[in-house]
């Protein structure tokens, strides 16, 4: 059965880095949608960063552009979110997603990721 398992959260300083990892089990990611997405406290899911169906492109939210880059290792199966910069407006429960055939969505149990001084 498909399974997302996210790692990489914890606590960090403003202006620090981490780096998330979603290890995928189940089927391949090379042609299908994936992403990051982060919920907030008292705030909605937002998406962050996604690769588009084969590869073909990438979009991230305006917030996090030129400081978070998305990124997978196919022959890993790994998904990966790399974060520099951080600000305390990106503490959030992030959630790894893969868009599978027939229009589902299939999501991790969520890392937490607090930046805080």
């Amino acid at each position: 059965q498909l399974q997302l398992v996210e790692s990489g959260g914890g606590l960090v300083q403003p202006g620090g880095s981490l780096r998330l990892s979603c290890a995928v089990s189940g089927f391949s990611l090379d042609y299908y949608a994936v992403g990051w997405f982060r919920q907030a406290p008292g705030k909605e899911r937002e998406g962050v960063s996604c690769i588009s169906s084969r590869g073909g492109s990438t979009n991230s939210a305006e917030s996090v552009k030129g400081r978070f880059t998305i990124s997978r290792d196919n022959a890993k199966n790994t998904l990966y979110l790399q974060m520099n910069s951080l600000k305390p407006e990106d503490t959030a429960v992030y959630y790894c997603w893969v868009g599978g055939k027939n229009g589902m969505d299939y999501w991790g149990k969520g890392t937490l990721v607090t930046v805080s001084s």
